[in-house]
């Protein structure tokens, strides 16, 4: 795994809830996500992820997610950011809090290719349950909650749902979540 990897660069939030072939361009924040263009690239343009754009920024994590990857991230839009408590982004894109914002960021990623295929073998093999390391180091678990629904747990046991699965992009695969994932 080549350098930090963030999940930040990527938060895309797309109009539905569908899964996307790969190759297939979708609307995100407003703006066409172009399986040709990385993560960052990507990202920039999504109205719906500023917070996490410059979250990405201040982490410096901007080069890492243009690498190669291949990265899953897991993006949470401004409305997860928003609902954080009250300066908590404000204290976090900090320069002296760069550590922790990298923590967070980064637990939102993880190392390789996991679509929604993959994810939901990966539950079915563990009995209803997938646990799989970030880059960060720290375990989420995956469930599913109803069909094609599944559930992302943090250390803590909060949970987020992928509000949109598979946008891809040439560095990887982005699934929009509606809370921000904390890691212990």
């Amino acid at each position: 795994m080549k350098g930090k990897l963030v999940f930040a660069a990527a938060a895309l939030s797309i109009a539905t809830s569908s899964v996307f072939a790969a190759g297939e361009t979708v609307v995100v924040g407003g703006q066409a996500m172009y399986p040709s263009k990385d993560i960052v690239d990507n990202a920039v343009n999504s109205a719906d992820h500023t917070t996490l754009v410059a979250a990405v920024k201040a982490a410096g994590l901007v080069d890492t997610l243009k690498g190669s990857g291949p990265f899953t991230v897991f993006a949470p839009t401004n409305e997860a950011f928003a609902a954080l408590p009250a300066g908590t982004v404000d204290t976090l894109v900090k320069p002296e809090n760069k550590a922790t914002l990298t923590s967070i960021l980064t637990y939102h990623v993880l190392p390789g290719r996991y679509d929604f295929s993959k994810l939901d073998m990966a539950i079915k093999a563990g009995g209803g349950k997938a646990s799989i390391k970030t880059v960060n180091g720290e375990l989420l678990t995956f469930t599913e909650n109803g069909p094609r629904n599944i559930v992302v747990a943090d250390a803590a046991g909060h949970t987020a749902d992928i509000s949109t699965y598979d946008v891809y992009q040439s560095n990887g695969v982005i699934m929009v979540v509606d809370k921000v994932l904390m890691p212990k």
